[in-house]
């Protein structure tokens, strides 16, 4: 499994390196960084990490396509070329999941117009502002809709891999990652602990 992260400026940490902790368990896996115009992309944490062009990426490499959200997420969906590329990649990508607002960015592209999807419960009003042809399903921890799997805020986004783990390779290796990191996974994505976070 190739899993290729699509960072920005302001990217939340724990929305990718939660999910990279699993991704790099299952083995042969190769992890790879992106962003807009490449080199170090440094977010709210001051951590900075070295990333190749997004045009580097072609559509045809998108196995699997990681959108955080964080506060940076407020500044690109008002970016146009940005939304685009995440637009082709996605599209074209065997799957796609985003943690926190990155479901924002992902529901701008019009990708998901007609399905189910969710995010962070303190952004959920503007989240649901980038796409009224959603349905957002404020109690969900995580959402699968076909290709496409939404996650809650911050920590959802590991159990949201795990849950894709689940569905890929199986219950068995899901749960022999979340032991081996010592996380107790909610394997149950339809409740969100959080929901009840005041709505913003």
């Amino acid at each position: 499994m190739v899993f290729n992260i699509l960072l920005f400026p302001g990217f939340e940490t724990l929305d990718v390196f939660g999910p990279v902790e699993i991704f790099g368990k299952v083995e042969g896996s190769t992890i790879r960084y992106y962003s807009e115009t490449g080199g170090l992309i440094r977010n709210t944490d001051n951590i900075e990490i070295k990333t190749d062009p997004i045009e580097s990426l072609t559509p045809e490499e998108t196995d699997i396509l990681l959108i955080p959200g964080g506060t940076g997420t407020r500044k690109e969906i008002d970016n146009p070329v940005f939304i685009e590329k995440i637009s082709t990649l996605a599209g074209s990508s065997q799957y796609t999941l985003t943690v926190c607002t990155g479901s924002a960015l992902l529901a701008k592209t019009g990708l998901l117009d007609g399905r189910s999807a969710t995010s962070n419960k303190r952004a959920f009003g503007w989240v649901e502002s980038a796409s009224s042809k959603v349905n957002w399903i404020k109690q969900a921890r995580w959402v699968k809709d076909g290709k496409y799997y939404t996650s809650s805020g911050v920590s959802a986004g590991m159990d949201m891999a795990l849950g894709f783990i689940r569905d890929t390779l199986g219950t068995e290796e899901a749960r022999k990652i979340a032991f081996r990191i010592e996380y107790n996974w909610q394997e149950d994505e339809s409740t969100d602990n959080f929901c009840n976070q005041q709505i913003k």
